[in-house]
């Protein structure tokens, strides 16, 4: 892989923890409104600078991308931003429930995208690669990582380990409780001997922020017909071992039953080769691959899979996610293309099944899922194939607008 320091702005070390804000994707239009009203300075009302408008305003016309421009100019203008002096790594550590995750913050080759060295496993929506690609090109910077795991290499564990003796540069704690640490790794020897490192980890996988990826590859592209070579030839990543990351599960809520009773649907369930439990209060939270919980009509019940696809055949038609779509959500309840169905939803599975219940009231059908895992995602991607949308998601999350990359 190629690995390459940064040179970014980045908020000043005490204005850090109010500045930057989650993932500008983790929030729909009314909960994105919603932070920035609660947080006016922080980096959400860049990263969605539609919030600043009425409803009614088209999110992607250019007087709203221009908005983001002037907000972020003016945060350059009174001191929350400051221009690194030299190209650096930064080392970026998660502590979550006791849980830590160490990552390192560079920039990597957009070769290595395109020829697949790092690795993607999901479809793309083209609206949102369009957004984030005239985001990028209005305020000339890749503001939020992209999320890369690598196979384990102790060699890059022992150097960045080096690094993070000294004081850190950042070290906050998020409205989620999750606390934050950054060190700043400037030494020339340090970020030379860790890049050389990367040369020898063969692949690297994109576990989140496939849009943000992709749109950074197509400015590339762009660039390069026009002849121009430089910091577009590189796209901003959260780099992280296999073994440090943590998947949850990414569950379902359709809005309604598609007309069918619950005798009916029960039956169609049974029909399409599930198994079928009876009905409980209790919530139901898989504990093992190939179960379902099922929450429709006020009630739970467990599902299971029967006659699953060997992995070593087809990696993708044998997870969970995919059986779920061939087997219920497209022939039961009529949901062929859940990346564009409104009738569809995605829940983190860190909200637990009573947000799962709220969702799904009366009316709707909720399907909590066991997690897909880091090996399953890289069997997928080894063999080029892609996952269903909304497959996995990991926890926690960087913060964006700590590291501002300007291209």
């Amino acid at each position: 892989m190629r690995v390459e320091p940064i040179n970014c702005f980045r908020p000043v070390p005490e204005r850090a923890g109010r500045f930057s804000a989650p993932p500008y994707d983790v929030f729909d239009d009314a909960q994105a409104r919603a932070y920035v009203a609660e947080h006016p300075d922080s980096f959400m009302a860049i990263d969605r600078p539609e919030t600043a408008f009425g409803p009614e305003q088209d999110p992607y016309a250019p007087e709203v991308y221009q908005h983001a421009v002037q907000l972020l100019d003016a945060r350059v203008k009174d001191g929350t931003l400051l221009k690194e002096e030299r190209p650096c790594l930064f080392a970026y550590r998660m502590v979550q429930n006791g849980r830590a995750q160490m990552g390192i913050m560079a920039a990597v080759s957009v070769d290595d995208y395109l020829d697949g060295t790092a690795r993607r496993h999901e479809q793309v929506r083209e609206e949102k690669v369009a957004d984030r690609k005239r985001h990028m090109e209005t305020v000339t910077a890749q503001t939020s990582p992209s999320l890369l795991i690598y196979p384990d290499q102790p060699a890059i564990d022992l150097l960045v380990g080096l690094a993070c003796t000294g004081e850190p540069l950042y070290d906050f704690e998020d409205e989620d409780g999750v606390r934050h640490t950054v060190w700043r790794l400037s030494r020339e020897a340090a970020v030379e001997a860790i890049c050389e490192t990367f040369k020898h980890v063969p692949c690297a996988y994109v576990a989140d922020g496939h849009h943000r990826a992709e749109a950074s590859a197509r400015i590339c592209l762009e660039a390069r017909e026009r002849g121009e070579h430089g910091p577009r030839d590189a796209f901003l990543a959260l780099l992280y071992p296999a073994s440090a990351m943590q998947v949850f599960a990414y569950n379902r809520v359709v809005a309604d039953t598609h007309d069918l009773s619950e005798q009916d649907l029960i039956a169609a369930l049974e029909g399409a080769g599930l198994e079928v439990g009876e009905p409980t209060s209790e919530a139901i939270t898989p504990s093992e691959q190939g179960t379902v919980g099922l929450y429709a009509f006020g009630s739970w019940r467990s599902l299971r899979f029967t006659d699953v696809p060997d992995a070593a055949d087809d990696p993708t038609a044998a997870l969970d996610v995919s059986l779920l779509q061939s087997r219920v959500l497209a022939p039961i309840l009529g949901i062929q293309d859940p990346t564009s169905d409104a009738r569809i939803q995605f829940v983190s599975g860190v909200d637990g099944p009573a947000e799962l219940e709220r969702l799904a009231g009366e009316q709707g059908v909720a399907f909590s899922m066991f997690p897909t895992s880091v090996e399953e995602l890289m069997r997928v991607s080894d063999a080029g194939l892609l996952m269903p949308p909304k497959s996995t998601w990991f926890a926690p999350k960087p913060r964006s607008g700590l590291f501002l990359r300007r291209i």
